[in-house]
This record gives C-alpha cells, structure tokens and sequence, in this order.
C-alpha cells in the first residue's frame, strides 16, 4: 500500500472498540484516526476525519448499523466492514452497501482474537485499495443527448424519503450534455454538500451544492443546501438559483414547493418537473403550477417508490403530464427532450 488506510472504528462495546484499535494498530499500513461509540457520534468523526474505511457494529444505541448503512452509503459511499455478533442481520447490511462482514468472536482467547483480528486487517487492504463500493461505481457512459441542449430551460426534482437513491439511479443514466438541473432533496446540511461532492463522482454530470447566485447551465446538477429554501430567478436570457434563509414551508426547508412554484413563475413551458418519492404532498402543488404554465412533468409510479406520498398527492390533483415507473423516468425525459425541442 502506498500510504496507511485511515480507519474509523464503530461499536458501543469499549472492550471490542479497544480491541479492535489496538489489533489494527499494530499493522503498518493501518493509521485508526477515530472511534465512535454510535451512529450519529460515527457521523461526526466521519465529517471531521474523513476516513478511508469504517468499521462498525450493528446493533448500537439510537440507530441501528442496517439503518445507518441506509442513510449514509447513498450519501457518502465509504467502504464500511461490519463487525458484528448479530449474524442474523449481515445479509441486510450487504443490501444496505456494506463492503463486507465480519462475526465477532464468541470465544475471547487470544487465538481466536488473533484471527479475528488479522480477518478485520485484511478486508481494510481490501476495501481501501477496491474504494467506494461497486454500488455505487460511475456506470458507463450515456449516450449523448444530441440535440437536446436546443432545449432553452431546465430540469426540477423535488424528492424526500427514497429519494436519494431515485435520484442517483435518475442521473446517472443522463448524458453530459443535459440541459441544467435543479434539486431539493428533504435532506440536512452538511449532507447535502456529501451528497452533490459523492453523486458528482460518479455521474457524467457535474453535481454540486448550490450557493446563492449560481446559474443553471447545461450539463449542471444544483442541490439546494439543507436549511435553505432554493428558487430559480431570471436575469436576462439566464436563470440562476436563490438560496436562503427561510420559514419552513409545509414542514419543509428546503422545500420542493418553493422550487416548484418559482420554476412555473419564471420559466413556464421551458422548464420540465420531475416528483419522486416521498412522504407527505411537498411539490404537488408547486407541480400544478408548472404544468399550468405549460411545463412538462413526469411523476414516478406507486410500485417504484419507496414512499408514494408526494408523487400520489401530485398525481390526484392533475400536476402529472406523465406517471412512469422510476427505472423509466431517464428515458421519459430524453424522449421528451429529443421530440420536443
């Protein structure tokens, strides 16, 4: 190995978090830049510490590591070894983007602890020198749009629960030469920026968290940052994104309502909607000012959603031009683009 992999150790157990530490200290190619004692304390370190691989244990205070892995490998894919005496539990943590599992060993003789221990040295090498996980690997290339950056607007998604993993799938099967895109995911801050910086890696798109002025170019993803409501203003022939500080709207901030109706008021028939996943009715309403307005909107089916709130409160109301299963919506929105503009 070229330089040490950074490990960060997870488990509320002191004994096994010391253990652990210490056996994977004694390798030269292993730096421990951190332990946690649980999920939301495992966030904090991975923020400040930036580790290469993590361990971590599955059942802990707060928040399981099956729901951990949920949240945090769409957000920030970093390769996580499962460290665990919950064997019962491992088939799910593979689901949720582990790198890999490791039992704990019931026996606590230095023997077993030994192979343990080197079992655990291993997969890091592994995981470190494989990186993010094969889940989450950039896909192979599209095929350009051809045409499509005729099209004189942009793209708005609006997505909550479910929605980061819909909205991945979505533009990673999207060409270089889309026309500009803008996004409010009911997400944190902080975790917005992971989200754009770990998406970006892995998209032809370039995908970034939006800061207040930027422009929706062709080919750009902008993420509305957490605890910001995010509109789209016109400046000339451009149209740019306005971020601040606000009062939630419907319990929301940022809230796919601001964006939606803000897009209707600027942008009219030269903007598409897009509704996915989520609980609750954000972006129905703003939906059917869109389309109202001429826009174009596609919202995502009842099978393929992880939660069918928001897209179903769009769909009653009439904002859907078009309801299509998730896997489908990159194609919609190619079609569309290549016949109409």
């Amino acid at each position: 190995m070229n330089k040490k992999a950074k490990v960060l150790v997870v488990d509320d157990s002191l004994f096994f978090r010391t253990a652990v530490t210490r056996g994977l200290s004694e390798d030269p190619d292993i730096e421990i830049v951190g332990e946690a004692s649980d999920p939301y304390d495992a966030r904090d370190k991975i923020l400040a510490l930036e580790p290469d691989v993590m361990t971590m244990d599955i059942e802990m205070p707060f928040m399981s590591g099956v729901e951990f892995l949920k949240i945090l490998i769409p957000q920030w894919p970093i390769p996580v070894i499962v460290v665990s005496s919950a064997r019962q539990y491992f088939s799910e943590a593979m689901k949720a983007g582990a790198f890999d599992c490791i039992p704990k060993p019931v026996e606590r003789t230095s023997d077993k602890f030994s192979v343990f221990i080197n079992d655990i040295i291993k997969k890091v090498k592994i995981a470190t020198s494989a990186g993010t996980s094969s889940a989450y690997l950039k896909s192979s290339k599209s095929t350009p749009l051809s045409g499509g950056h005729s099209f004189p607007g942009f793209i708005a998604i609006g997505a909550s629960t479910g929605g980061t993993q819909a909205t991945s799938q979505i533009i990673k099967k999207l060409p270089a030469d889309m026309p500009g895109m803008v996004v409010v995911q009911h997400m944190p801050p902080v975790f917005t920026r992971m989200y754009a910086e770990n998406l970006d890696r892995v998209c032809d798109l370039n995908i970034v968290e939006a800061k207040n002025g930027d422009e929706i170019l062709p080919g750009r993803v902008l993420v509305a940052p957490g605890e910001r409501q995010m509109e789209v203003v016109k400046n000339g022939t451009g149209y740019f994104v306005r971020c601040y500080e606000g009062p939630k709207v419907g319990g929301h901030c940022p809230s796919v309502d601001v964006l939606f109706s803000s897009v209707a008021k600027v942008a009219g028939k030269n903007a598409v909607g897009v509704i996915l996943t989520g609980m609750g009715s954000d972006g129905a309403r703003g939906l059917l000012e869109m389309r109202k307005k001429g826009a174009y909107t596609i919202g995502q089916d009842a099978r393929s959603c992880v939660v069918y709130g928001m897209p179903k409160e769009a769909f009653d109301l009439g904002a859907v031009c078009r309801q299509v299963p998730l896997s489908d919506i990159p194609g919609a929105l190619l079609n569309h683009l290549k016949t109409k503009f």
